[in-house]
Order: structure tokens, then sequence, then C-alpha cells
């Protein structure tokens, strides 16, 4: 059976604050329905599909159930249908006692979305019970002396059934001294008092039995009987009578076992055994019996036990006296418990979501609890507050219900779990609190880039190392967990497809798990030094996030290339040079020029004289290779000396290479081809003979190459105008002069390498003509600032016209060039 909804509606405070909380359709408001106590299991209660405005199919889609107040559930939901049925039959008596009304509490918690539904079921008492006497039979000693209308108090039977169920009235049988009237008490509960109707006489009778019957007012009704024993006592004129007909007094529910609550008070004028008075507490609940104990001599009223005010909060006790004559009065004791903040507040949690998404918006609900007090007043009045700084925070709901809501953007990387602690504290003095701890993960959302340890890794590789061997790792790391954390490397396209790049991206490969980096194929320093990629790291979210990294490789040289001779040329005859016999120390005989296509000390070049002629008469500049004459030239030397000089480098192991020269000692230059004639390395001598032979040959044409000479003379000078005037007129003849830049083999830029230093280099130039007539002179070129090209075409123009066939001047670095051929 349905009953009405609660009629206080939320203030629109209350309703605003939800709505700004964005806590989505959770209501404060709860119905109440009702149902028969001890109604049978199944038993219908209502349709909360229909309260709730919702089918039977949205109830269950939306994952509908109960939530209890307490431990035990009494009722069950069929979601397919909505109905409300009892699921434990409840006893109204065993779970509310004498309180009135009895609601069995609960919430309705639909999820997807969450949504709270507060309602509660009255139960409705049956009379189940019928009154019952915890005494079959009452005996009375009234003194025959009694007047009639005199009231005596009897004892009550007790009916648990409430309201009209309960006991409502007395009535005893037939009799001819007695009547009985039923009074009720401030709590609502019937007593009987017995009432003299007529004058007592022992000697006629000394006995009067009749029965008592309390009739409850359900239907049908319920009673119980009790044998009344009225023994009637010899005349005792004076009853006893208590200082006080209402006793009030108020305990503390904390005091303790067989604490005095309360000393009553009674005096009799009698004497003797008839004034001797004795206390009782008239039996009128088991509760009093069970709680109350009396002193029967002094009166003192004392604790059988401890008071628990959120169980009784208030007693009513009669006390007798009874005086020694069986005469007696009657005064009630009326005890208020006092409320002690005993009681801590408990934290009930109806609805937890352990797992929370990271990426999960303020104001998301993660708990909906309550909180409850037993005790009353300020030590009943509870507050909820969160301990420590954590991205939480507390949403009040109704009067004792609170959710759990988030107050920020959350981060697991920063904190994967909580430990969110709920404290409920009451008002009381001294305040009681209680905790309640809700673990709270975070699930993983893929909102971090993997990040590399280096924005730029360098890895180096010798020249020639096979391909397969390992340059390095690379190392990226991403905060993130699980799938959105592992990490896969790869080599980028570059955007500007080049051949550039497309030969850098096939040198080397990355492990996409490890990200080891190995060479595809070896490689070559003097076509590749060094050589640059692009890497990513990308991890296994959806969609991934990556980051890139520069990959600069270089080659580390070996010593793979021997030196190259640049002067005098490998391949040609071993180069002749003409030095005079005047030639002094130190004098400049030739120029090895050599270059190494390595790098570094791989490159540095050496230079030494390894086998001459006469080993003391020349020296080789260690690092210039200049070959000098180590000291002035005698008439003793020999006229042709031959010299080797070797090229090394400085690599592990060097390698090196070796030039020969053919030096020809002259006085002059028409010895310089009698000299360059013959071989000193033969050791062949001509023959007296022959000398003399030919001494007679020379004198015998020495006439005729005068006349020769003197007709040469002139056709030489005639030519020489010819050819002056002639040259006149045309642009002048250009020079075989190799200049800066000039000196390359095997596309090795002398300039380039650094093995042949600006101070060091020569120009070499050739003059016109043909024939033996032919030299060649080398010549330091020292360095110069740089000119414009109409500058330099103007010296160059200025070298022709003074480069004539005699080049052996001195050069302007200060040494002799020493002409070869």
């Amino acid at each position: 059976m349905k009953l009405r909804k609660s009629e206080e509606p939320l203030p629109g405070r209350a309703v605003a604050l939800i709505i700004v909380l964005c806590v989505s359709e959770m209501r404060a408001e709860s119905a109440r329905y009702s149902v028969p106590e001890e109604a049978e299991r199944g038993s219908f209660v209502a349709n909360i599909a229909k309260d709730l405005g919702l089918t039977g199919e949205e109830l269950l889609a939306r994952q509908a159930r109960l939530v209890p107040e307490g431990e035990k559930q009494y009722l069950q939901l069929n979601q397919h249908t909505g109905d409300l049925v009892v699921r434990e039959q409840m006893d109204r008596e065993e779970l509310c006692g004498q309180s009135e009304p009895c609601l069995v509490r609960f919430e309705v918690l639909l999820e997807n979305p969450l949504q709270s539904f507060r309602a509660e079921v009255r139960l409705t008492d049956i009379n189940d019970h019928a009154p019952l006497f915890l005494n079959k039979e009452i005996v009375l000693k009234i003194p025959e002396s009694a007047l009639p209308g005199t009231r005596f108090l009897l004892e009550s039977a007790h009916d648990p059934d409430v309201g009209n169920n309960s006991l409502q009235h007395y009535s005893i049988s037939s009799n001819e001294y007695f009547l009985v009237y039923t009074r009720r008490r401030s709590d609502g509960r019937r007593y009987a008092e017995l009432v003299l109707d007529r004058a007592l006489d022992r000697e006629q009778q000394a006995e009067v039995a009749f029965s008592i019957t309390a009739v409850d007012g359900g239907t049908p009704p319920r009673s119980g009987t009790a044998l009344i024993r009225v023994i009637v006592l010899d005349v005792n004129d004076n009853i006893p009578v208590f200082s006080q007909t209402l006793y009030k007094v108020s305990v503390m529910e904390n005091s303790s076992q067989d604490a005095i609550v309360v000393v009553v008070s009674a005096s009799d004028l009698d004497s003797g055994t008839n004034g001797e008075i004795v206390y009782s507490i008239v039996q009128n609940s088991e509760e009093n019996l069970e709680t109350f104990k009396i002193n029967p001599e002094t009166g003192q009223i004392r604790l059988k036990k401890l008071l628990d005010y959120e169980e009784t909060k208030t007693y009513e006790i009669d006390v007798q006296a009874l005086d020694g004559g069986g005469l007696s009065t009657h005064c009630k004791v009326e005890v208020q418990v006092k409320d002690v903040n005993d009681n801590a507040p408990e934290v009930i949690i109806t609805s937890l979501t352990s797992t929370l998404s990271e990426a999960a918006p303020p104001n998301t609900v993660v708990a909906l609890f309550n909180v409850r007090d037993r005790d009353s007043g300020d030590n009943g009045r509870t507050a909820c507050e969160l301990t420590g700084e954590q991205p939480f925070r507390i949403t009040l709901l109704a009067a004792d219900a609170y959710a759990l809501v988030t107050s920020e953007t959350l981060d697991r990387e920063q904190v994967e779990e909580y430990n969110v602690t709920v404290r409920a504290r009451d008002e009381g003095s001294p305040a009681l609190s209680a905790s309640k701890t809700l673990l709270v993960r975070l699930l993983d959302v893929n909102d971090n880039a993997p990040t590399f340890t280096q924005a730029i890794y360098t890895m180096v590789i010798s020249e020639n190392e096979p391909a397969g061997r390992s340059l390095g790792c690379l190392s990226a790391t991403d905060p993130d967990a699980g799938e959105n954390s592992r990490v896969r490397y790869a080599l980028v396209r570059p955007l500007t497809v080049t051949s550039d790049a497309l030969a850098a991206a096939s040198f080397v490969s990355v492990d996409a798990e490890s990200g080891t980096v190995r060479s595809l194929r070896p490689l070559d320093y003097e076509k590749v030094p060094s050589f640059e990629v692009t890497v990513s790291a990308a991890d296994g979210g959806s969609p991934p996030l990556s980051a890139q990294a520069v990959l600069r490789v270089v080659v580390r040289d070996e010593n793979d290339n021997a030196p190259v001779l640049l002067h005098p040329a490998p391949d040609s005859s071993a180069a002749g040079e003409l030095v005079p016999r005047w030639a002094p120390s130190g004098y400049l005989v030739a120029k090895v020029v050599a270059v190494d296509a390595d790098a570094g000390q791989n490159a540095w070049l050496s230079y030494e004289l390894a086998k001459a002629t006469e080993p003391g008469l020349f020296r080789v500049g260690l690092h210039s290779g200049e070959v000098r004459t180590a000291r002035a030239v005698s008439e003793r030397d020999a006229a042709r000396q031959r010299l080797i000089v070797l090229v090394r480098d400085r690599g592990r192991p060097a390698r090196s290479a070796t030039a020969t020269l053919a030096v020809a000692l002259v006085d002059n230059l028409s010895d310089a081809f009698h000299q360059l004639g013959h071989d000193p390395a033969s050791g062949q001598q001509p023959q007296t003979a022959e000398e003399e032979m030919l001494t007679t040959y020379l004198v015998a044409s020495l006439c005729c190459v005068s006349s020769l000479f003197l007709l040469s003379v002139l056709v030489l000078t005639a030519n020489t105008l010819c050819k002056a005037r002639v040259r006149a007129e045309l642009p002048p003849p250009s020079p075989s002069c190799y200049v800066d830049g000039d000196l390359a083999s095997d596309g090795v830029t002398v300039g380039s390498t650094g093995t042949l230093s600006l101070p060091y280099r020569y120009e070499m130039c050739l003059t016109s003509g043909s024939g033996r007539s032919e030299f060649q002179f080398l010549r330091p070129i020292l360095p110069s600032p740089p000119i414009n090209a109409e500058a330099g075409q103007d010296k160059d123009k200025e070298l022709l016209h003074h480069s004539q066939p005699a080049c052996d001047r001195e050069d302007q670095a200060g040494g002799t060039a020493a002409p070869t051929y």
C-alpha cells in the first residue's frame, strides 16, 4: 500500500545548491509506503518504477538496487517489474519495540546516470500479542478497616502491540467487594486500580478471590487473566505516608552500575510491627525490574544495569511502602535519562566508484554516503570533512546524505591512487568522530607524449666497420601506464626528399622496441664524414603521441689512405733539379708536395731523406718537405745526386710514399746538359784518350762554332725583334701556372686537407717555347689579402709579362728557386 510522499518540499536554496554541484538528478525527498508486520515473503509493497516514472526496462538498464539503512535487507526490488516486495518477515515489536511509527528506511540507487531515491516503509501493527500478566496470582493484603472507595494499585499486564492493538481496559470477575478502573499513564499505557466498593469484614470472609482480565483493542480482541487473592487483615488504623507522591529525578546515561537514583521515604504513625515499613518496586514492566532495584529498608533506588538514552529516555517506577500491619501506600518515581555524547557518528557508504579516469572533469561523483549519530541534540548533530590536501570535496545532498565529488582535474602521472579519508564529527562535548577511508584508483589516459633523454644523440662509428654493428641506444620515457607508455622507435622520413637525406636514412637502422641503432653498411669517412637523421618515439596510445630527436652519426677516420705525391708526380720519371756549385748552406733545392685524404693525425705528414748519393749534402724539412743543402756545395761533390724522400703519415699503422729527385750540380747552364746526360751512379769514368780526342774535336770545331755563334746571334736578334712585334700585337699567352686551389689529385683539394700550408705553396711556371730550353721553376707564394677579379687578372698579366726563362732569382720568401726539369 503506497502512502504519500514527503509533504515538505526541499527549500529552493537547497535545490539550487544541488544543481550548482552538478550531481545529476539526485533527489532528497523520500517516499513512504506501509506494510503490515509479519507479512509473508514476496508480499507486494509498492511499485517503485511507477513512482520514479520509469518503465521496467529502464529500471533494469539503470541497474536499480536497494541500499538498506541497517545491516539487514528486509525488502527486495524486482528490476524487471519495479515491484517492491518483502524479502524477510518483519516483527514490528522486535524492530521498534513500543516506538511509533516503526519505519524501515532504504535508498533506491540508480546508476548510469547516478540517482538516489530515498524511501521508507512503515510497519503497521497487527494484533499478534495478547496482554500478559507476569504473575498469574496477585496477592493483596487489605485491612478490614479499609473504607469504601480506597484504591489499590494492581500489577499491569504487558502487551507489546501498539495503538488499538495494545491493552485497552481491565475487568474483574463478579464479586461483592471490589470494582476495577482502567487508568492511563502519561506515556499512554493503561493500568488497573482496584477500588473497595464495600467494607470488608474479616470475621465474615477472611479472603476474597476473583480474576482480573486485560483486554486489547484488536480485531478480534485478545486478553490475558490473572487471579487476585485479597487477604483481609486485622485492624491497622494507620497506613504509611510517602513524603512525596511523585519523585522526579534526572540521571546521566553514563552513570555507573549500582549508582543511587533516588531515595524514597515514607512514615507510619503506628508503632511496633505496624509501624515498620518495607519498600518495594511494584511490577509494572519487566524493563523496570531489570533496570532498577530498591533497598527494602532504606528506600534507596539504584541502577541494576547501565542506562542507554538511545533505547529508553524515560522510566516510571511505582514504589510501594508496606507496614508491618499490612497497610501500604504508593508513590511514583519518574526517571529522566539525560543524553551523553557516547555514540560516535557512523559513516555508511552507499555507493563507491573505486576506479576513476584521470580525465574525469571536476564535480564527478566518486561516492555517496550517509552519516548517522544515535545521540540527540548537539550530540547528534554532525559535520563531515576530508583530511589532508586532496582533489576532492564533500557535497551535502540532504540532512544526513553526502556526495564525494572531484574538485579539480586529476593527473595519474603525479598521483596514481588516493586514500580519501572522510571524517564525521559531532558537536558534543567532548566531540566524537569517526572516519572511513576510501581507495580511489586513477585509470590512465594517453595525455603524455614520450620524451627523449637527449635532444641530439651523437654516436661514433669507425669507417669501414662491417654492417650490423651497434652504435648505441636511443632512450625515451613516457610517464603514462600500460600501452600508453610503450615506446616504439623509428626513423622519420625527411620532408624534403634529397639524395643526401635518402642516403643518410640508408646508413643506419633503429630497433623499434629497444631503440638500438645499428649500421647497415660500411662507411667511408672521406665520402661521408658525418650525417644526421631524425628519429621518432611514439607510444601505444590511441591516438598515439610522439616526439622527435636528432641522431648525429660521426664517422671516425681510419688510416686507409697513403700519402699522394703532387710534386714530383709519382707517375713521372725522376725529377731533375739544378743546383749551382756556388749554392750555400740552406739553399732551396726542391719541395716535395704530398697530401693525405685522411683526417687528423692520419693526415699529418712528415718528410725524411731515406737515401741520397751524398747523405750529408742535403736535408729535408720534417713538416715542410723542402729539400735544402745541409752545407755549401764543394767541388768534390759528385755532379749528379740522386735523392729518395720518404713521406709518411702519423696513422697507426703508418702509411708512406716515396719521391725520387735527381739533382745536378752545375757551374753554368751549358754544364747542365752535360751533367744531366751522365749518371753518377754508374761509376764509369771516360778514358783519357777519349778525353784528348774530344778536346781535339772541340778545338777544331771551336772556330766553326764561333762563326756559327756570331751568325746565330744575328739571327736570334732578328727573330727576337720580330717576336716582340708580334707579341705586342697579340694578347699575352696564359702560362701554365698552378695557383692556389689548382694542386689537386683525385678530387682531393690541397687547401682543404691542410697538408700543404699557405707559406709553403709554390707556383709552377712554364716558359713559352719547346725543347731542351724549357725549364720549370718553383717559387713560394706568400699569402696575400684577397683581391677582386679584375685586380687578380691584372696581377696575372703582370706575372706573365715579367715571367722569363731564367726564373732563378731570389723569391719573396728569401729562398732561392732551383730549376728542375
